[in-house]
């Protein structure tokens, strides 16, 4: 018999087998898959087959069948009477240690990027002398967000390294990041495959801030929300676009009995209930912690371990336990990460965030009219000026892989074989592929990327 304890946000996923259960494919399961991008609960292509939970201890026999399962964890809001300078001294002291812990005796790899997870981990890592060289990449012909990196990375004195994800990169790589991550997550998130084997060459552990922008914000729920209200609310933040109509499009296909919609309320509805926090912006915090990151996050960061180790200090348990005692109101719009990082290093705090261009950590404050108008203006101007010249502003990594002659056919390759077909009726595929050169390429883009991985899931069990 073997014994696993997972961690309160595992970084990747265990499957164990169920007694009882035949060997069958879950319909149901991957139409949810479908619709929210990641499997729900514990769920997998397979009846027979499910993932450990979030924060339990399970017996495992000698076959792989799972005996027994228990948590040892359960998400809490338990707040202190802290202040803001309090709260971020502490996590200050917590986080420095984590990443301490994380980093020595290693050759760090650091991805970085506009935002402020990466952004606090540098200045952790700066702090603790580790050995660090980072890097940044930006889509071709897109925004360039290593622009803001590199100032980090040099304020720092870090090593640094900028990428191009390039166009139809995705089609000498597809079949490789099927393997990696199982099929687990559709192909146009996980962009860092593009460059994975010249980022690999940088050191020996990653570090990665995962997660840091769900833990340490708010969604800014009202607190009367009751859970049957929060499932429609859910609903709107998890779906992708296209996804529920792809969603039902397979249900009716594949026959099943019962509607899609009430299903999928069904069992969000059953999560939700076993989480026993009242305090509404924490449930769902908690509710993405348990579901969101182990399920869609961690599965992408199986392209950065297969490489090499990696280290994540937004994922410890410490700081997950941490979280559970921060007043809700100092967890709001990323307060405590801002001080942290102004408190610790006011170069880096003054560098641009993405996220308020052009502010920073001191000035984010004027991200509203009229304060942001001159550089609205501005940037619209620099758009309109590049799409004159036939340059398309990219911003999402569908863009590179599905458009464009050549993309197109490598895309036809996999949705049109005949193995595929088999498992999604040819009307649907078409319908989706008409879609999207047709209709709304950035509403229908989830769909033919869902499409896309469904199929190489089946090309992998044909090949098995």
């Amino acid at each position: 018999m073997q014994t696993i304890k997972t961690p309160i946000i595992p970084t990747h996923q265990t499957i164990v087998k169920i007694k009882g259960e035949k060997h069958e494919l879950d319909y149901k399961a991957i139409c949810i898959f479908s619709a929210f991008g990641f499997f729900l609960d514990r769920d997998t292509y397979w009846k027979d087959e499910k993932v450990l939970a979030a924060g339990t201890i399970n017996n495992i026999d000698n076959d792989g069948y799972l005996i027994d399962s228990k948590p040892w964890f359960q998400w809490y809001y338990k707040p202190r009477k802290v202040s803001l300078k309090q709260s971020a001294k502490e996590f200050q002291q917590l986080f420095e240690s984590i990443v301490r812990e994380q980093s020595d005796g290693k050759d760090i790899i650091l991805p970085l990027s506009g935002g402020l997870d990466s952004r606090s981990q540098a200045v952790a890592l700066k702090k603790c002398n580790a050995h660090v060289k980072s890097y940044s990449y930006s889509f071709q012909n897109g925004f360039r967000e290593s622009d803001i990196s590199k100032k980090i990375a040099n304020t720092c004195g870090f090593f640094f390294k900028e990428f191009t994800i390039d166009n139809g990169y995705l089609w000498s790589k597809v079949e490789e990041l099927a393997a990696i991550n199982e099929c687990y997550s559709e192909f146009t998130h996980p962009r860092q495959m593009a460059v994975i084997d010249e980022v690999a060459e940088l050191g020996n552990t990653f570090s990665l801030g995962h997660w840091g922008d769900v833990l340490f914000d708010s969604d800014g729920l009202a607190e009367n929300i009751s859970d049957i209200e929060l499932v429609q609310i859910l609903k709107k933040k998890v779906l992708k676009k296209g996804g529920l109509e792809l969603a039902l499009s397979l249900w009716n296909s594949w026959g099943i009995e019962g509607e899609f919609e009430q299903y999928l309320e069904q069992r969000l509805l059953a999560l939700l209930s076993k989480i026993e926090i009242k305090k509404v912006n924490a449930k769902v915090r908690a509710f993405k912690s348990l579901y969101w990151a182990p399920r869609w996050t961690s599965v992408n960061l199986s392209v950065f371990e297969n490489k090499h180790p990696i280290s994540l200090p937004y994922y410890d348990d410490r700081m997950c336990q941490f979280i559970c005692e921060v007043p809700e109101e100092l967890l709001s719009n990323r307060q405590i990460q801002i001080e942290y990082i102004k408190q610790n290093n006011k170069e880096v705090a003054g560098i641009v965030w993405q996220e308020v261009k052009p502010f920073n950590l001191y000035t984010f404050h004027f991200a509203k009219a009229p304060y942001n108008f001159p550089y609205r203006v501005i940037d619209k101007l620099k758009r309109d000026f590049r799409g004159a010249l036939g340059k398309k502003f990219v911003q999402r990594n569908w863009e590179l892989q599905f458009l464009g002659v050549e993309n197109k056919k490598q895309l036809k390759k996999y949705l049109y074989s005949e193995g595929f077909l088999k498992f999604v009726d040819k009307a649907t595929v078409d319908g989706y592929c008409h879609l999207f050169d047709t209709r709304d390429k950035v509403y229908y883009s989830h769909s033919v990327s869902t499409l896309l991985t469904l199929s190489l899931f089946i090309k992998q069990l044909n090949e098995k």
